[in-house]
């Protein structure tokens, strides 16, 4: 559901509490779900995440209105009172900013969008007066956080779901009043007052996942010595390849190491020979790095079982609307380059 700023004003001013508001997930591994968002979830996640960044102002909406990540910029922006400048009404980022009046500015992106920004002077730039960049939608590496400090970006990590209004935990730490655990299989559950009341026409679902207050996400997780979360990835992310289990977003973090790589996603596809195929998608800088180079890379920081067998150049990765890779294109690109 895609919403002009004066219909999600007038939801979020309202007196009585309206309906639910719906958004759709970004369908990265199969059928899109529509997630029921309740009033108070969606102004409880607003002022957590003011109270967590230490200020709040104008937002720059540079992602899908349609998806959570995009209706939080806008719920955010017109909740401190400032209408959100929208970077499809200009014509770069950097005209975008340029358009902001607030004191404190603000934006939320996907990974991918950080990495192409930095790499243009006058955006890096743009990005570096904002007082924080929100970056979610997939794992923050190392390097990409490296790069954002040195251009003077501030960085702030964020993990959550459509279904938990949007980001939930900063940098590794529940926003107030977020509840946080781990299964035993390390599965991620979540709890609080930014929980949705479930999946438009499919209870089934509902019921599936929301179990006694908690939402039970598809993503496993383990806790630092600090008590951080440390996202590791959806659980479908273990690829079993030759019977070792091997974690394909460590293995993609560690080929975004590498000199010669800009973009990375790592995935399993069906093998006859070893029951599933660790495949790296990659996007080289001036050159596409040969797959023995990028094996040679990822054995000398794990086991070498965990090195890629398939690798398909790309000129870019393919992303969905909400600007997540797209797992399907991805996995038809690694059948048809087989």
């Amino acid at each position: 559901m895609v919403a002009a700023v004066p219909t999600l004003e007038a939801w979020l001013a309202a007196e009585a509490e309206p309906d639910p508001w719906v958004v759709e997930t970004s369908g990265s591994t199969g059928r899109p779900k529509r997630v029921l968002l309740p009033h108070p979830a969606v102004l409880a996640s607003v002022h957590a995440s003011a109270r967590r960044l230490g200020a709040s102002g104008q937002w720059l909406l540079a992602l899908p209105e349609g998806y959570v990540a995009g209706l939080q910029v806008v719920a955010r922006s017109v909740v401190a009172g400032h209408e959100p400048v929208r970077l499809e009404e200009h014509g770069s980022f950097t005209a975008a900013a340029a358009a902001m009046t607030a004191e404190h500015r603000f934006t939320s992106l996907v990974p991918t969008q950080v990495r192409r920004m930095l790499e243009v002077p006058e955006e890096a730039a743009a990005l570096a007066s904002f007082h924080t960049v929100l970056v979610g939608g997939g794992p923050v590496d190392p390097a990409l956080r490296r790069r954002a400090a040195e251009a003077g970006v501030r960085v702030v990590a964020t993990y959550g779901a459509a279904e938990t209004a949007g980001g939930c935990v900063y940098d590794g730490v529940p926003l107030d009043g977020v509840g946080l655990a781990l299964d035993r299989d390390g599965r991620i559950r979540l709890a609080g007052p930014t929980l949705f009341v479930g999946y438009d026409a499919d209870p089934e679902l509902t019921a599936q996942v929301l179990v006694d207050g908690w939402y039970l996400t598809s993503d496993a997780g383990r806790l630092d010595e600090d008590g951080r979360l440390q996202v590791l990835g959806r659980l479908d992310d273990v690829v079993v390849t030759g019977g070792v289990n091997v974690p394909a977003p460590a293995v993609a973090a560690r080929l975004l190491e590498h000199p010669g790589v800009r973009a990375a996603e790592v995935l399993g596809v069906p093998d006859e020979e070893w029951g599933n195929r660790l495949v790296a998608f990659v996007v080289g800088r001036d050159r596409q790095v040969p797959l023995a180079e990028l094996r040679d890379w990822v054995g000398a920081a794990h086991p070498r079982s965990w090195a890629p067998r398939q690798l398909v150049a790309l000129d870019e990765v393919p992303l969905l609307g909400n600007g997540k890779p797209d797992r399907l294109a991805l996995r038809r690109l690694a059948g048809e380059a087989s």
